[in-house]
């Protein structure tokens, strides 16, 4: 039997903040308004096209590049206005900027369509 994708976890010391960080981000909200500040926070996108998103709380500091990270299409100075920072900016290898959320956790983003 082959797996099947669930969702996308997230580590984050502050799993309020980065979860908050990226609904506004992303257009996406929390699946419940309720929830314990040291469980982890689960956000959904309200259309209900995107993935699940789980953020846990962790206590040891991101300390090396993400092995496996988010892309998302987006305009990446809308990113930076919210508190992103760039990693890496578009150029002649790649077509697309790494950024990182306000823990660092890196993440490409593809300019939208014209």
């Amino acid at each position: 039997m082959a797996a099947r994708f669930k969702d996308v976890c997230l580590d984050a010391n502050d799993n309020a903040h980065i979860a908050d960080w990226w609904c506004r981000a992303l257009g996406y909200v929390r699946r419940d308004s309720e929830v314990d500040p040291h469980d982890p926070i689960c956000i959904v996108d309200p259309g209900g096209i995107g993935p699940q998103i789980w953020i846990n709380e962790v206590p040891e500091q991101k300390t090396v590049k993400n092995r496996m990270h988010i892309d998302v299409i987006a305009v990446t100075d809308d990113l930076l206005a919210l508190g992103a920072t760039v990693v890496r900016p578009q150029d002649g290898d790649i077509e697309w900027d790494i950024l990182a959320d306000p823990e660092g956790n890196e993440f490409c983003v593809f300019s939208p369509a014209p």
